[in-house]
C-alpha cells in the first residue's frame, strides 16, 4: 500500500502542477477567506460560487467586517446561490470568533470543529490549506477519485463507506504538503475523473486504476441511496396599499429562514381560486382588508431545491384604501426597494418579469411621450 500512495501522490502533484485552477482562494493562507470559500462551495460549482466570492470579499475584506454586517445584508449578497443557512451560519460564525476568539481562527482541525456551519470535510480543508495540519479531505470528487482508483465497492453513503473512505484520505495523503494535495485531488475528480465521460486516455493513473483496467469507470462510485423529493404547493398574495407590497419576513426553520416572501398559503395542491380564499390560512391574511378583486397570473413558477420542488402561484389582491393587512412579520415596501430585501430565487424572478416590468414600460411610455 505504501508504495501504491506514494506513487499515486507523486503523479497527482505532477498532475496539479501542469492542471491546477488559478481560483483566488489559492493564493491565500488567510483562514478567513479559505473558510469562506469552503462554506460558499458547500453543494455549489466552483463556477457557481467564485463570482459570490469576490463580491463577499470586496464588502467583507476581513471577518470583522461580517461580522459588523447584518445578517440582512449578508443574505441579500448571497441572493440565488441557495443553502441560505450556509449565509446565517457563516454570519453567525464571524461573530463568534470576533467576540469570543478575539476574531483569531482556530488553528487546529479539533477546534474548527467547533464552529456552526463547520463539518469534518470544511474543518480538515481549513486546518490543512491555511495551517498544513496533516487531514485528509472527503467530499464527492475524493470518493470518486479514490473509488475508482482502488475499485472500493462499498456505498459511499454507509457508515461503514464514510469510515473507510476518511482512513483512504488520510493514508494518500501526502506527507509532504497537505495542502497541495488536498486541493490537487479535489481539482482532479472536478476536471479530470469527473462524474459521466471522465477524461481516461489522458489519465496519468490509468496504467494502475482498477475501474479503468476492468472497464468498470461507470461502475464507481457505488451509491444506493434513494433521494425523496417533497413536492410543495405555494400560493402568495401580492397585496398592494397604494405603491406600497407587502411582504414577510420567514421566521421558521424551514426553506429560505430570515429571507422575504409575500403573504402565502400553502396546501397539498393548487386549488382553484374559489376555494383557495376559503382556506384558514388566506382567511387570516385577507379578513383584515377590503378585497376590491384578485387576479391570477395563469403561470405557475416551479423550483426544485436538493429534497423539495416547489410549485408557486401568485395573486395580485387590490385593496380599498385605508385598510392595512395586521399580520405578525409583515412589513410594507415600495416597489423600487424590493430589491433591498433578501428574497428567494423564485419571488426575485416574479418580481423582475412581473412586478417590476409595469415600472419599466410605465417609464417607456413617458419618455416616448417626451
Amino acid at each position: 500500500m505504501k508504495s501504491q500512495t506514494n506513487n499515486f501522490s507523486k503523479q497527482l502533484l505532477k498532475w496539479y502542477a501542469a492542471n491546477r485552477r488559478d481560483l483566488p482562494w489559492r493564493k491565500t493562507k488567510d483562514p478567513y477567506k479559505i473558510w469562506l470559500s469552503e462554506i460558499m462551495l458547500q453543494q455549489t460549482r466552483v463556477n457557481q460560487g467564485l463570482p459570490y466570492y469576490l463580491k463577499f470579499i470586496e464588502r467583507f475584506p476581513n471577518i470583522q467586517s461580517l461580522a459588523a454586517a447584518n445578517v440582512q445584508t449578508v443574505l441579500k449578497l448571497w441572493q440565488g446561490l441557495g443553502y441560505y443557512s450556509r449565509a446565517r451560519n457563516l454570519h453567525e460564525t464571524a461573530r463568534y470568533v470576533v467576540r469570543n476568539l478575539d476574531g483569531k481562527f482556530p488553528a487546529s482541525y479539533n477546534e474548527l470543529l467547533k464552529l456552526k456551519g463547520v463539518g469534518e470535510y470544511t474543518a480538515a480543508a481549513i486546518s490543512s490549506i491555511a495551517y498544513g495540519e496533516r487531514r485528509g479531505v472527503v467530499d464527492g470528487n475524493v470518493e470518486r477519485v479514490l473509488s475508482r482508483y482502488l475499485g472500493i465497492k462499498e456505498n459511499i453513503h454507509s457508515p461503514a463507506g464514510k469510515k473507510k473512505y476518511t482512513e483512504l484520505a488520510l493514508k494518500f495523503l501526502s506527507h509532504h504538503s497537505p495542502r497541495d494535495f488536498n486541493q490537487a485531488i479535489m481539482d482532479f475528480g472536478a476536471l479530470q475523473c469527473v462524474p459521466v465521460n471522465p477524461v481516461c486516455t489522458s489519465c496519468p493513473m490509468k496504467k494502475s486504476c482498477v475501474a479503468y483496467l476492468k472497464n468498470k469507470v461507470g461502475e464507481f462510485p457505488v451509491k444506493k441511496v434513494k433521494l425523496q423529493i417533497r413536492s410543495r404547493y405555494f400560493d402568495y398574495f401580492i397585496i398592494n396599499k397604494g405603491s406600497d407590497i407587502y411582504l414577510r419576513k420567514r421566521t421558521a426553520n424551514d426553506i429560505w429562514k430570515s429571507l422575504y416572501d409575500f403573504p402565502i398559503v400553502e396546501s397539498n395542491k393548487h386549488l382553484p381560486l374559489a376555494s383557495l380564499i376559503k382556506n384558514n390560512s388566506a382567511e387570516k391574511i385577507l379578513r383584515s382588508i377590503s378585497v376590491t378583486d384578485i387576479s391570477g397570473n395563469s403561470q405557475v413558477y416551479v423550483q426544485k431545491l436538493s429534497h423539495q420542488k416547489l410549485y408557486v402561484r401568485f395573486w395580485r389582491v387590490n385593496t380599498k384604501k385605508g385598510y392595512a393587512l395586521k399580520l405578525p412579520g409583515v412589513v410594507k415596501a415600495g416597489r423600487k426597494s424590493l430589491s433591498r430585501f433578501p428574497l428567494p430565487k423564485v419571488i426575485e424572478t416574479y418580481v423582475n418579469e412581473q412586478l417590476m416590468v409595469k415600472n419599466l414600460n410605465l417609464a417607456l411610455s413617458m419618455k416616448a411621450i417626451q
